[in-house]
């Protein structure tokens, strides 16, 4: 049994790399000799100087790394970049951007073909496409590929991507050499990151949020084993509270899966940050074989917090893990058979003792260390030889590793000219930030992701204890006022300080919340995957009728699909009957779970199983199909 110091429970209530690869300022490596140490700094000086000489993007317009691909000798980087319509090829002996690939959107994901001659690029919000180019950096072909596809990943036979379509809830099964229309595989919510077994088989598929209800026993997100061939999926529960899914990788023998999430203490009250009270941050590793889990390891430390793991990536040699910490700029370096051995060791022990590894700050103590990175926000991780590479999206840098030199510190390559920092860039850095939260646990984007929400509830206690809310999106709040469901802050400003005071237990000063508060205003919303070419269905045409006449609109009237006022819908908290601010409806089909605890699972709940009184709508005399057509309308605002 682990010393109960170690487990996370409630304390007392209340408060190798060449020296080329260096980016200027950053540092010379301490294992060079004193003459090395001049010329390192004189060929660090040089370098700085070629890459902001380098067309990859103006000083006041960021390029955003967000994922990676490796070419096949380990030289060659492939940068997908999240706010500039391009790839960028990266020579890392080099240490400069040698290659661009133009995109017609933003880039999402990239992957490389397992002979190493094409190169796919996922990009897009809303309608997305799959772009292949070949080496030279010439578009070959360009596909649909979904709502918002991310993360592809190439069959090793070289004949299909597999994309994740977000927001359709699938995968998508695309030709390389267009003969079939692409074909859809069942996954859970939001699918963002997929890997394929070495036999090309099997999908492991990482689900972003929990699929149901936010109340009950457990609520959390699912890893889905796919069947390529029969299309089947078995769904991989993870611990309650996991969400937040952003990462997942494979041993080189493909019997395990390795899954980057948060692991929220959503059940207790919001009162401190200690020893992860609120949110603790994990990696899970799935047994491939079985589609089952094998347990939930902690990345934290005892009083520290490894906030927003996401990127993961697993050694070709099979010897280390390296997960990149979005909010606290760190790798954590994992001995993988070490790890494996004590997993397995614990589950021999009993169900008991599996289950005490996921409360365990210090199951990984002697197995794992944390090393800073130079860049701010690591993201996308990949392995190129020997070197783990993780994107820092927020300095537009590549964090570069040698993970299996003990002691070997992290350095940066730039991928561009260093970025120009506006209010709201500023603000949406730190609001992903978790260097300012007590002991580093969480960023505000740990319970909203993407700015959106967790399908958590939480017991915020600005409306006293033991009545639990749903986790609300923050996009557009700023022009609905009062804010929260409950009403309880005047407006969006009131909030974001709220926020910092009570949920960061920060001392975060007024400049910077008035940042976060511009990159909550700078954001605009997703068109919804139910719109059929950027208009209404016709189902969702009848559906629109049926608003007016069932009487939504009443209430869910004006742009945002809100009057800003409290009513009685027939519903009950822990304190009994109360009013709830009318939601709003933009973007409301990305916002289930529904109500304010999250009761609803689906639209079609909220309209039935939920409204039995017809308080909330006139919807108890609506035929199926008209149901249907209902729930159809309100899902694409």
């Amino acid at each position: 049994m682990s010393c109960p110091s170690r487990l996370l429970r409630p304390p007392a209530r209340g408060m190798g790399v060449p020296p080329m690869l260096f980016r200027c300022g950053m540092g010379v490596s301490p294992m060079l000799p004193d003459r090395a140490l001049t010329v390192a700094c004189i060929l660090a000086m040089l370098l700085s100087c070629v890459l902001a000489a380098a067309p990859a993007g103006a000083a006041d317009e960021p390029l955003s790394p967000l994922a990676l691909a490796a070419g096949t000798d380990g030289r060659m980087v492939y940068v997908a970049a999240a706010t500039a319509p391009k790839l960028l090829a990266v020579d890392l002996a080099a240490g400069k951007v040698v290659l661009q690939y133009p995109l017609p959107a933003a880039a999402t994901g990239v992957a490389l073909s397992a002979d190493g001659k094409t190169i796919y690029a996922t990009c897009g919000l809303g309608e997305g496409q799959l772009v292949a180019f070949d080496e030279r950096g010439a578009q070959r072909w360009a596909k649909p590929a979904g709502h918002s596809p991310t993360a592809p990943v190439c069959s090793p036979d070289g004949k299909t991507v597999y994309v994740c379509d977000r927001f359709n809830n699938r995968v998508l099964t695309i030709s390389c050499d267009g003969a079939a229309a692409p074909r859809p595989l069942a996954a859970s919510r939001e699918p963002v990151a997929v890997v394929i077994t070495p036999d090309g088989r099997k999908l492991i598929v990482a689900n972003h949020l929990p699929a149901g209800p936010a109340i009950g026993a457990a609520a959390a997100a699912v890893v889905c084993v796919i069947d390529i061939a029969t299309g089947k999926s078995v769904e991989v529960a993870l611990p309650d509270g996991s969400t937040g899914l952003r990462g997942v990788c494979l041993s080189p023998d493909g019997a395990y899966a390795a899954v980057t999430h948060i692991l929220a203490r959503h059940h207790l009250p919001t009162t401190q940050l200690d020893r992860g009270w609120m949110n603790t941050n994990a990696l899970s590793v799935i047994e491939t074989a079985s589609a089952s889990l094998l347990n939930t390891v902690l990345l934290d430390d005892l009083d520290r917090g490894a906030a927003n793991p996401w990127g993961v990536a697993w050694s070709a040699d099979g010897k280390q893990i390296c997960v990149s910490h979005a909010g606290t700029n760190e790798f954590s370096v994992i001995d993988a058979p070490a790890m494996l051995a004590k997993l397995a060791e614990a589950a021999k022990a009993g169900p008991a003792r599996s289950a005490e590894v996921r409360n365990d700050l210090a199951f990984l103590a002697g197995i794992r260390r944390r090393v800073a990175l130079k860049g701010v926000g690591p993201r996308g991780v990949v392995f190129a030889g020997a070197n783990a590479i993780a994107a820092e999206y927020f300095t537009d840098t590549l964090a570069v590793l040698d993970p299996s030199r003990p002691g070997a510190k992290a350095v940066s390559v730039a991928v561009g000219p260093a970025p120009k920092e506006s209010p709201p860039r500023r603000g949406e850095r730190l609001f992903n930030d978790a260097l300012s939260c007590f002991q580093n646990w969480q960023s505000c984007a740990s319970c909203h992701p993407d700015v959106r929400a967790d399908a958590l509830n939480w017991d915020l206690l600005n409306d006293g204890y033991g009545n639990a809310k749903n986790t609300r999106s923050l996009l557009l709040t700023h022009q609905a006022a009062p804010v929260m469901i409950s009403g309880v802050r005047a407006k969006s400003a009131d909030a974001v300080r709220a926020g910092i005071r009570h949920i960061q237990m920060s001392g975060m000063d007024e400049a910077a919340a008035a940042d976060i508060e511009a990159y909550l205003r700078s954001l605009a919303p997703v068109p919804s995957p139910r719109l059929v070419g950027g208009k209404l269905s016709e189902s969702a045409l009848r559906g629109e009728k049926l608003f007016e006449s069932a009487g939504c609109a009443a209430c869910h009237s004006g742009a945002l699909g809100t009057d800003e006022k409290p009513h009685d819908i027939g519903l009950t908290d822990a304190k009994g009957p109360t009013k709830f601010y009318t939601t709003k409806l933009t973007e409301v089909w990305r916002t289930a779970p529904y109500l304010f605890d999250g009761r609803a699972a689906t639209m079609t709940d909220v309209l039935t199983k939920f409204n039995p009184n017809d308080k909330h709508g006139i919807t108890s005399k609506l035929t199926k199909q008209q149901l249907d057509d209902l729930a159809e309308y309100v899902l694409s605002r």
